[in-house]
C-alpha cells in the first residue's frame, strides 16, 4: 500500500519536512504560519499530519492570524486532531503575540502618524467584541502623557461624556488630544454620529485651547484617520 506524507508523524518526515528541525536548521523566518501551528498542536490525526490540520484550520479564518486569535477553545476543538489541550496552546501563543506587540506599543511614546497611533491602539481595541472609546492625550512635542478609556459599550455604540475627556485633558495638561474608538463589524469608515462627536469634541476643545489632532476608527486590521481623510478642519 502507497503511504503519503500526509498521513506520517513528523518524526518520519525527512528531515527538511520536519517544522522542529526546519526552524533549527533554517531559523524561525523559514517557516509558514502553518508550520508554527504544526509545532504548537505537535501532531494531527488519523487522516492529516499536523502541518495539514493546521493548514486547514488556516483555511477556515482565511489565513488570517488575527482573526484566528479571536477564535475560543469550543471553535478549535470542532477540528478533528484538536482538543482542549492543543486549543489552549493555540489560544496561548496567539495571546502572547498580541502582548508583545502591545509592549512594543508602550514603548514608542511620540505620535508621527496616524500608523503610530494605530499600532499603538490596535492591540488594546481591535479585537474587542464590543465598542470603547479611547483618548490619547499628548505633551506640545506630541510625546504621550496617558492614554484613557472614555467609555465602554455595545456592539453598535458607546456614550462619550465630552466634560470628562476635557476634565481629564486639564489635570494632565495636555495640548493635544487623539481620539480612538474600535468598529467591532469590522467596516471602517464613520458613521453621521461619529462625524458629529468629532466635531463636537473638535469645537469644544479649541474653547479650551486643547487641539484634537486626529479620530481613529480600528478594526481588526485596518483604520480610518480623519486626520487623514482632511476631516478635522
Amino acid at each position: 500500500m502507497k503511504t503519503y506524507k500526509n498521513s506520517l508523524s513528523i518524526k518520519q518526515w525527512k528531515e527538511d519536512d520536519r517544522p522542529r528541525e526546519k526552524m533549527m536548521l533554517k531559523g524561525k523566518i523559514a517557516l509558514s504560519d502553518a508550520e508554527l501551528v504544526a509545532i504548537l498542536i505537535g501532531s494531527g490525526n488519523r487522516e492529516e499530519s499536523a502541518v495539514a490540520l493546521a493548514k486547514r484550520i488556516l483555511v477556515s479564518v482565511n489565513n488570517n492570524l488575527n482573526t484566528l486569535a479571536k477564535l475560543n477553545i469550543e471553535n478549535l476543538c470542532t477540528f478533528k486532531g484538536i482538543g482542549p489541550a492543543k486549543a489552549i496552546s493555540i489560544i496561548t501563543a496567539l495571546e502572547l503575540g498580541k502582548r508583545r506587540r502591545l509592549e512594543e506599543a508602550l514603548v514608542q511614546p511620540i505620535i508621527n502618524s496616524s500608523k503610530s497611533v494605530f499600532e499603538i491602539m490596535q492591540p488594546i481595541i481591535g479585537d474587542l467584541p464590543h465598542e470603547e472609546f479611547w483618548v490619547i492625550y499628548l505633551n506640545n512635542s506630541n510625546k504621550i502623557i496617558t492614554k484613557y478609556q472614555l467609555s465602554k459599550g455595545g456592539i453598535t455604540g458607546t456614550l462619550v461624556d465630552t466634560r470628562m475627556l476635557f476634565k481629564k485633558a486639564i489635570e494632565v495638561s495636555a495640548v493635544g488630544i487623539i481620539l480612538c474608538h474600535n468598529h467591532p463589524s469590522g467596516k471602517k469608515q464613520p458613521s453621521q454620529s461619529d462625524k458629529e462627536l468629532t466635531q463636537k469634541i473638535k469645537h469644544a476643545g479649541n474653547t479650551l485651547d486643547v487641539k484634537v489632532l486626529d479620530h481613529l476608527i480600528i478594526t481588526l486590521d485596518d483604520y480610518f484617520s480623519f486626520a487623514d481623510q482632511d476631516m478635522i478642519c
